[in-house]
């Protein structure tokens, strides 16, 4: 079943960014962003980018394309996927500044396809969104809005814990989706 590809790649995810975290020293999960894992000079950047980032932007626009699901689900998938496959292949400055180098502008044009691309797709599919009576689906779409400004802050104190509240709510989102 093509679902347990997902799940396979949202394991190999979260168990990567824990890995590579725990090898790199004063790394924060609250305070950095998932891409400070493979920037520019990072302990085991290269293996991030290409052992981890590449393979997940891979499998999840591979995903998009074996999923049945509906034609924005499978767009989200792709927004997903283009987001980690083009941080794997421009890594970030350190401290992944708005600005900088080329490597860093392209960086956050990826980061621009999965965030924005990936709530124009949960916008087009928000009949279909895993909420609750208390939770409207354009409430979720505001609050993804929110984090995605919170993380693009390089100075907000929780921009790894802003990014990873998005990065779980749009994978969460594409697992829920995947099933309708």
């Amino acid at each position: 079943m093509i679902i347990a590809l997902l799940y396979t790649v949202i394991i190999f995810l979260v168990s990567g960014i824990v890995y590579f975290a725990f090898q790199r020293p004063c790394y924060s999960h609250l305070k950095h962003t998932i891409s400070e894992l493979g920037e520019e000079g990072a302990v085991n950047s290269r293996a991030a980018n290409l052992g981890l980032f590449l393979p997940v932007g891979l499998l999840l626009i591979l995903f998009g394309m074996l999923s049945s699901g509906n034609a924005n689900t499978k767009a989200l998938s792709f927004c997903l996927g283009a987001g980690y496959l083009i941080s794997a292949l421009f890594p970030c400055d350190p401290g992944s500044p708005l600005g900088g180098s080329t490597n860093q502008t392209v960086h956050n044009i990826g980061g621009f396809i999965e965030y924005a691309g990936g709530i124009y797709f949960l916008n087009r599919n928000r009949h279909l969104l895993l909420t609750t009576n208390f939770i409207e689906p354009l409430w979720i779409i505001g609050f993804l809005v929110v984090c995605i400004i919170l993380t693009s802050l390089p100075g907000f104190k929780l921009r790894g814990l802003s990014q990873r509240i998005l990065e779980a709510i749009l994978f969460g989102q594409l697992l829920w989706l995947s099933y309708q």
